[in-house]
């Protein structure tokens, strides 16, 4: 057998949304990326389906939202018990729902966007050793048969639950089973559901059914005394039993064409960063599938880790802001990881008192206008943000929506028109600073940060300067600033104009 050398500046193991999205915003800024995937062709099913409104903004970000709008169907309302409903209808975005589509529609988009910013995807390359030093990581794979050695400054393992990047590690992935014996199944139905999102949750079980948008159907089903091991087909007739008792009836599920039984863990790694290594998505953490946050929660990991590593790659980023990486998304992995547990334990809930709780929560939040929009801000992510130092903007750490711009010339990514919006000039992967005034300050970083006027002089923004970071969050902002202060602020997070 005979090993080959590759040099990208980039590795990145596995090819689900969380890598995919962090390949096609690297190779957009001009890394070069290489992408291992294990299977050997896309599977064409599916854990996630729900596209959250912060996952959306971020896609937008990308010029991909109004593409996979288009595929699925938004939802305005979650319910989450019999009462408890998250109204996602009054966000404060453009994306004021959440999206029901297959993940494999995700999948499609961004490996589309990431081959055609030049990202290489190698499939059927399994990783089977990992070893790094000063320089770089060297990753050691079976490809058809054949060894073969990559080489790359930097890796990053987003290869799921049963991660070998973590494993070869030897990261602790601390946590615990919350849900065993979770039986799955893609189903035709007789009578299609009456909402988009089927739930139902009591003492019984719990069965949910979703639809992939071509006839066919997800269904999830639990039986509290049901135990059978993971990896065993369930019948359909046992799953049909279990929807009845948990939904009411079964919709008349036949035709069953994949079947299979799982269990739902809580887990999550102490550190995301090992030297030139760093994990994202399922690979960093894992939890309940209540509120459907997995997925989203991973792009959100890839949106964060890719413009700093670009930064680092070009020279131009000190290793403290790839240290931020943890210190930004591990909080919000344990944000979620509580998240879920409570609503996944509340909603399967057996003792009396559990059960009083959780409708006493159901009926606060029917009744406090707060309390709702609370949720419905934390299960979107839109209401995520990072910390920021004690004497910084108030705006400082927040993700910034989508403001009505002026002055841009061109799109950032080179496409025609003069995008008017911040989600559109976002798309070139760049810092944008936004001020009425001292936009020229920002001239020797002209390769790292677009400048535009807030659209109304005298609106909110009127006396402030504000710095966006490519992945939409405010990273510094100042009321009408000297431009001494401007220039020292542009230097801090685009580097000296001489690197790159």
């Amino acid at each position: 057998m005979t090993a080959k050398q590759i040099g990208p500046d980039v590795l990145i193991v596995g090819a689900g949304p969380t890598g995919l999205l962090l390949a096609g915003d690297l190779a957009t800024a001009g890394v070069r990326v290489t992408v291992l995937e294990k299977r050997g062709a896309e599977s064409n099913l599916t854990r996630a389906f729900a596209v959250h409104a912060r996952s959306l903004e971020t896609l937008d970000a990308r010029g991909l939202a109004d593409d996979l709008i288009a595929t699925g169907r938004p939802l305005r309302e979650l319910r989450l018990f019999d009462r408890l409903r998250v109204d996602l209808g009054r966000l404060p975005t453009r994306f004021p729902f959440v999206l029901i589509t297959p993940q494999y529609n995700v999948e499609r988009l961004l490996h589309e966007r990431a081959t055609k910013a030049g990202a290489t995807i190698l499939r059927g390359a399994e990783v089977t050793g990992l070893r790094q030093d000063a320089e770089g990581v060297t990753v050691e794979t079976l490809e058809a048969g054949a060894a073969a050695t990559h080489r790359a400054r930097y890796v990053v393992g987003t290869d799921g639950v049963h991660s070998t990047v973590r494993d070869l590690l030897g990261i602790p992935f601390p946590g615990e089973s919350v849900v065993n014996s979770v039986l799955l199944a893609d189903v035709r139905v007789e009578r299609d559901p009456e909402e988009l999102l089927t739930v139902g949750a009591n003492e019984a079980g719990f069965a949910f059914l979703a639809p992939f948008g071509d006839g066919w159907y997800r269904v999830i089903a639990w039986d509290r005394t049901d135990r059978a091991p993971d990896g065993t087909p369930p019948s359909l007739d046992r799953i049909a039993a279990i929807a009845r008792a948990a939904l009411g009836e079964d919709y008349g599920l036949h035709d069953a064409r994949w079947t299979s039984t799982f269990h739902s863990d809580e887990r999550q790694v102490p550190n995301y960063r090992s030297g030139r290594v760093f994990l994202a998505g399922d690979a960093a953490h894992c939890h309940s599938p209540a509120g459907g946050q997995g997925m989203n929660t991973g792009l959100q990991d890839a949106a964060n880790l890719s413009w700093k590593l670009a930064a680092a790659v070009q020279g131009w980023a000190t290793d403290a802001l790839l240290d931020t990486y943890q210190s930004e998304r591990h909080p919000v992995g344990k944000a979620v990881l509580r998240s879920s547990g409570a609503l996944i334990r509340l909603a399967l809930a057996q003792s009396a008192p559990t059960r009083a709780l959780r409708g006493a929560l159901t009926t606060l939040a029917e009744h406090l206008d707060v309390v709702a929009e609370r949720g419905a801000r934390q299960v979107s992510g839109i209401g995520i943000r990072y910390a920021a130092p004690k004497d910084a903007h108030p705006l400082v750490g927040r993700r910034v929506p989508d403001l009505r711009l002026t002055g841009l010339e061109q799109a950032p990514d080179g496409a025609p028109g003069a995008p008017d919006r911040l989600y559109e000039a976002l798309r070139g992967g760049r810092f944008v600073l936004v001020s009425n005034d001292e936009l020229s300050a920002a001239d020797p970083w002209a390769d790292r940060v677009t400048t535009a006027a807030p659209a109304d002089p005298h609106g909110k923004l009127r006396d402030t300067v504000l710095l966006i970071r490519p992945d939409g969050y405010a990273a510094w902002a100042a009321v009408d600033p000297g431009r001494g202060e401007l220039r020292a602020a542009l230097a801090h997070w685009l580097g000296s104009p001489d690197n790159g």
